[in-house]
């Protein structure tokens, strides 16, 4: 076989796992429950992985100790439920600190003779190898895979590639079940989430920060960082993740906090009248000024200016923002006096400025006098776990605005709630409930009334509504949701790229074959 022959046999094998990878994500992917996942795993995961048994375990971060989350034998998961092992067991806490697989050999468990662990029992069966792989898709509920085989070196070099590929879709779908074995928990007879415990849910009554997600205690984090100063700060994110809840967070954290933080957005004033906006006119200095105006900066002196959707103010008020953040006064439309002023900017956009810029939209130098201090705020399909304690809250709240009075979410309402992507983040939860308050007319909302009939998603089971595609659009869905799950990153540490596994340029590669262009990701 000639080099021409073995690159093209080695790019329809990377193309064939690829494929493959895909197949057994989207298998992953509508996973809701155990006996999903057991389909799954004695399924299509053991025709591919060709293991004699499967087992999942979990911790978190307080505990020393870990439980069998999932085992594919029935019976040994019976065996074994409640129990708990020492994470330093020699197989657990190791497979965490690697990033890559480990591989024991079952010959030497015998001298474990110190460790209790339910790997120790695998002799018994015939076992004379063990893989396991971290999974840590939040740092809260760490998991380790472990596959079992009697014969040893069953899995060949690119197979070892290939469960690599899985770790992200394997730990999603343990944080998915286990949240909904949260939800699970709740007593059905009652049929409702009860909202006594909503007050005290957030910890901080005086925040209006929803939630305890990892992603969203970094934001918490950055906002205690940055708000006692007087720097700059620049909130991305998409649309309806919270970013105004951010500013007001900032500014009612600072010294500022006495004066008031006054709002533009940008993107809904029109062209003509944005500079009178921002810096107010004297009267008769244009056609209908028949009265003097105080401007937006000069109502937010000693406080906080937040112009929200920054990336759409026109390239002409760039320039002039740009001279007032520099030199810190302005002259009104028509005036001649320059006005001081002492104001902290906050500024927001669902943009990609750095895309902006290279295409000549935005300013460069605006952009680096306003990035000074930026903050992600992550989108609610990362942060999934504080979609309860947010239905709380805006349950809680329009409950009493509509008058009805220890209304509730059924358990089966709200798995449905968590199985919705959520493309509108918070706004579009925020009046999903909103209107599923409005149309019920008992005390417990049994079905979610979804802001767009053909998403509406009931309490059914999702893995049975399995659709098949073709294998071109399953890829391009898979491959947009990993980009937007890394907010749109392609490349670097936290791109979609290190996450597939593939070079950037590959992924790039793909994405035009595919017709994926960035306003599919950062809407």
């Amino acid at each position: 076989m000639d080099k021409t022959e073995a690159m093209l046999k080695s790019m329809q094998e990377r193309e064939r796992e690829h494929f493959l990878l895909l197949s057994l994500s989207t298998y992953l992917a509508n996973v809701s429950g155990y006996d999903e996942l057991l389909s799954v795993v004695n399924g299509e995961l053991k025709d591919n992985f060709l293991f004699d048994y499967f087992a999942i375990g979990t911790t978190n971060q307080e505990e020393m100790q870990y439980q069998l989350f999932f085992h594919n034998d029935v019976k040994i998961a019976k065996q074994n439920e409640g129990i708990k092992y020492d994470v330093n067991d020699g197989f657990f806490n190791s497979a965490l600190q690697s990033a890559d697989p480990l591989i024991f050999d079952c010959t030497f468990l015998s001298k474990k003779t110190h460790s209790n662990s339910f790997i120790t029992d695998t002799n018994l069966l015939g076992i004379r190898e063990i893989i396991a792989l971290p999974l840590q898709y939040h740092k809260n509920n760490p998991s380790v895979l472990f596959l079992f085989f009697k014969k040893p070196q069953t899995l060949d070099r690119n197979a070892l590639r290939l469960l690599r590929g899985l770790k992200m879709a394997l730990a999603l779908t343990v944080s998915n079940i286990l949240l909904l074995e949260k939800i699970e928990n709740i007593d059905e007879n009652a049929s409702s989430i009860s909202f006594q415990t909503a007050k005290n849910q957030n910890g901080n009554e005086d925040s209006e920060i929803i939630g305890n997600s990892d992603a969203i205690q970094k934001v918490k984090t950055l906002i205690n960082q940055v708000a006692s100063s007087d720097s700059g700060v620049l909130i991305l994110g998409e649309s309806g993740t919270g970013k105004e809840v951010v500013a007001r967070e900032i500014h009612q954290n600072s010294s500022r906090r006495k004066h008031p933080m006054i709002k533009v957005n940008c993107a809904a004033i029109p062209v003509n009248l944005i500079e009178s906006e921002l810096f107010g006119h004297e009267k008769g200095s244009f056609t209908g000024a028949v009265e003097k105006r105080i401007g937006k900066f000069e109502l937010a002196h000693n406080g906080t200016l937040f112009l929200d959707e920054i990336g759409d103010l026109p390239t002409e008020m760039q320039t002039k923002l740009l001279r007032v953040l520099q030199e810190k006064e302005f002259e009104r439309i028509g005036g001649k006096k320059a006005i001081k002023v002492n104001v902290r900017i906050i500024a927001a956009t669902n943009r990609d400025l750095q895309l902006e810029m290279q295409e000549g939209r935005f300013r460069k130098d605006l952009f680096f006098r306003l990035n000074i201090f930026p903050i992600l705020v992550p989108p609610l399909r990362n942060r999934k776990e504080d979609i309860p304690e947010l239905c709380l809250f805006f349950l809680n709240k329009y409950a009493h605005n509509c008058n009805k009075k220890n209304i509730g979410l059924s358990a089966n309402a709200l798995k449905s709630i968590l199985n919705y992507s959520w493309p509108g983040n918070i706004r579009e939860l925020e009046h999903c409930l909103e209107r599923s308050i409005l149309l019920t007319n008992e005390s417990t909302i049994n079905e979610v009334s979804f802001l767009s009939d053909n998403e509406k998603i009931m309490a059914s089971n999702s893995f049975n509504e399995f659709q098949i595609k073709p294998l071109k659009e399953m890829e391009k869905e898979y491959i947009l949701k990993v980009i937007k799950m890394c907010n749109g990153r392609i490349s670097g540490p936290n791109g979609a790229a290190v996450k597939l596994e593939i070079p950037s340029t590959t992924l790039i590669s793909k994405m035009q074959k595919l017709g994926i262009k960035k306003k599919h990701f950062l809407e």
